[in-house]
């Protein structure tokens, strides 16, 4: 199978090395700076340019997602029929709605997706065979999906090293995505912020570690993801700012049973999680 990437950052980047290191198909890939194209082909992460939309069986448009939302629209009558178009967008509502009927109307196979990975440095560069051994592909079909590209896409991710390929809707996905992602960036650039950040040299260790590490981040792309997903992102927003306020009463009252209680729920939930993380992984 001809398999395009349009986008070559850290994340298409890391899409054409673990085709290329785990599959046997043939990769071509296309990105703004020419000099990418051709260091991806020498160092060999792609077998040649994607100068052809239409040579391409699967495309996968690996841009932010302004940037993708733009490819798919003005890039639709340049794939074959029969092929199959995916986006590996952090957002999936606003995406789909964008390509879901144009690309049915067109005869082209769309599929919305987003896998788990990623790293806080960005660029080609960075980029990673093995960014994706073990995460999830999330895929968000909707009743227009086609259900057999669908499930090429499925086969392909876990010949590329995904440990598992999950289905959700777009709301379902934007709804977790702003619990398990986007909220995780607010908090840690919120935290850093404090006036006592500048002072900890010395003092930090794996939980400042932990806490900090994605507020290194790209501001512009994370500004689109969080406006793309406005309304979920604000509901956990929102939700925490009420459990933190619980936390605040307790502590400002010196509430210790309270105090006691609002970490044992914590810790209970976490627990919960991780048995059912486990679970899923037996199953």
């Amino acid at each position: 199978m001809n398999i395009g990437i349009i986008g070559m950052g850290l994340i298409g980047g890391s899409l054409c090395r673990a085709l290329k290191t785990y599959t046997s198909h043939t990769v071509l890939g296309t990105t703004r700076n020419a000099a990418t194209v051709r260091f991806a082909q020498s160092v060999g992460a792609i077998d040649a340019p994607l100068e052809d939309l239409a040579a391409a069986d699967l495309c996968v448009v690996a841009l932010p997602p302004e940037a993708t939302m733009e490819c798919l629209k003005a890039r639709v009558g340049e794939f074959r029929r029969g092929a199959v178009v995916m986006d590996i967008c952090g957002v999936k509502r606003s995406v789909v709605d964008c390509a879901d009927r144009l690309y049915h109307d067109a005869g082209v196979h769309y599929v919305g997706t987003h896998p788990m990975a990623g790293k806080e440095l960005a660029g080609f560069a960075n980029s990673d065979a093995d960014l994706y051994r073990g995460a999830s592909l999330i895929l968000t079909p909707t009743p227009l999906t086609h259900r057999p590209a669908l499930e090429t896409v499925r086969a392909l991710a876990l010949e590329t090293g995904f440990g598992r390929v999950v289905e959700a809707s777009p709301d379902e996905h934007d709804a977790n995505i702003a619990y398990t992602s986007q909220l995780a960036h607010v908090v840690s650039s919120a935290y850093v912020k404090s006036p006592t950040c500048e002072k900890v040299l010395g003092f930090s260790a794996g939980s400042f570690q932990d806490m900090t590490r994605v507020a290194k981040l790209d501001p512009e792309m994370w500004t689109t993801l969080f406006l793309c997903n406005r309304g979920p992102l604000l509901y956990e927003i929102d939700v925490l700012m009420e459990n933190l306020a619980r936390f605040r009463a307790a502590l400002d009252a010196e509430n210790r049973e309270e105090l006691v209680a609002q970490l044992q729920r914590g810790r209970a939930l976490r627990e919960g999680v991780l048995q059912r993380q486990h679970g899923a992984a037996q199953d």
